[in-house]
């Protein structure tokens, strides 16, 4: 099947009791059993739930896995690969990671012993300076978050092959329509569903997808013993939203090169990154990994001021200054007090994250409409 029947059709079924074409939403927190251990495959809604368990298969399918896993948030998501480590393990991740990952790694899981190298994984090669018989797990972005950074997928798949090291990587800028990181070597991929999933900022939810059935064992053990599993309304809108997903990405790619090319050709915008420029250090990459560019963008404005900037993220119409990406409608961010506030100052401004930048999740309204809010804001500064 191609992706969009894919998206509509693939591990969901209608309601065997009534015909339901929709997945129903099974508000449940136990199941009848015959007898003690006898039962139609669900035992208690912690460990399984029939609107999740379909909402699982159709996002394995979309990234071309054999195993899907859902959780109560992104962060859950990630929590449950942490928790495959012991102390003393080594972690290699990117050094301009998404904040809350940072802030997981960094104050919750380094004090218990595991310890974080975040370097640039731009370049491969990066990597094996930091590899040694502790590390486990190499955690990659890509396109980061929220500098617009492209890593080589199957550049590091190769490096993780052969020292036998667990990669993963966080496929939320992307989604599955523009990009499988399995296909190119990952051994797991994850994604903040609460983004392009489920597409309306209506629900809070995480995945990972897998083809290791004994990898995706152990994160189901960890995902019922820990309990960071979502309810069945959250997997029944993600369901919902995935439906539409390729006719919303062909929206949010359009809109996205629209305004990239507006605000690279704007006199008051400085340095605008986005890896649908051929400039773009890592657009020969995305070329080859992605189907497309996407929706998401970062920028500084000319004079590089800071009050110029924060007047500009408060005085957009169309643009909503609020946390996320990947819903319908158009955001605006300021990752160094929002997002990225966990990071502490230096690290964030040698990661590029510069106390001026300004993140675009763009919308799939008109795009006349779209541009023109980014011209009067501009106007006002």
């Amino acid at each position: 099947m191609k992706f969009g029947t894919k998206a509509i059709h693939a591990g969901v079924h209608p309601d065997p009791t009534t015909g339901a074409i929709m997945t129903p939403i099974y508000q449940t927190s136990t199941y009848v059993q015959a007898s003690p251990g006898n039962h139609k495959g669900y035992a208690y809604a912690r460990g399984k739930n029939p609107t999740r368990t379909q909402l699982e298969a159709n996002l394995a399918a979309l990234e071309n896995a054999a195993h899907g896993l859902c959780f109560a948030s992104g962060m859950g998501a990630i929590d449950a690969v942490i928790k495959l480590l012991l102390p003393g393990d080594e972690v290699i991740t990117g050094d301009d990671i998404y904040g809350g990952s940072y802030r997981m790694f960094s104050k919750i899981y380094e004090p218990y012993g595991i310890k974080f190298h975040y370097i640039d994984l731009y370049d491969a090669e990066n990597v094996k300076a930091y590899l040694n018989d502790k590390t486990k797990l190499i955690w990659a972005e890509t396109p980061t978050n929220p500098t617009m950074k492209i890593v080589d997928i199957a550049a590091l798949a190769a490096i993780a092959k052969s020292a036998k090291v667990l990669f993963a990587v966080d496929n939320t800028f992307a989604s599955p329509y523009l990009q499988n990181p399995l296909d190119l070597g990952a051994d797991l991929v994850m994604h903040s569903a609460t983004k392009y999933l489920g597409g309306h900022s209506d629900v809070v939810m995480g995945a990972l997808c897998t083809n290791d059935s004994a990898l995706h064992e152990r994160l189901a053990f960890i995902l019922n013993s820990c309990g960071a599993n979502p309810g069945p309304q959250d997997c029944f809108l993600v369901l919902r939203g995935v439906k539409t997903l390729h006719l919303r990405m062909k929206a949010h790619c359009e809109n996205g090169a629209a305004v990239a090319h507006y605000l690279k050709n704007h006199p008051k915008v400085g340095k605008v990154n986005w890896p649908g420029f051929p400039e773009h250090p890592g657009h020969d990459i995305a070329k080859r990994q992605m189907r497309d560019f996407g929706g998401m963008i970062s920028f500084t404005l000319a004079s590089d001021d800071f009050d110029a900037a924060m007047k500009l993220a408060s005085s957009m119409h169309i643009f909503s200054l609020a946390e996320s990406l990947g819903g319908v409608e158009s955001l605006i961010g300021h990752p160094a007090s929002m997002t990225h506030a966990s990071i502490p100052r230096e690290k964030r401004l040698a990661a590029g994250v510069e106390d001026g930048l300004l993140r675009l999740s763009v919308g799939v309204e008109d795009i006349e409409d779209i541009l023109a809010d980014l011209e009067q804001a501009l106007a006002g500064v």
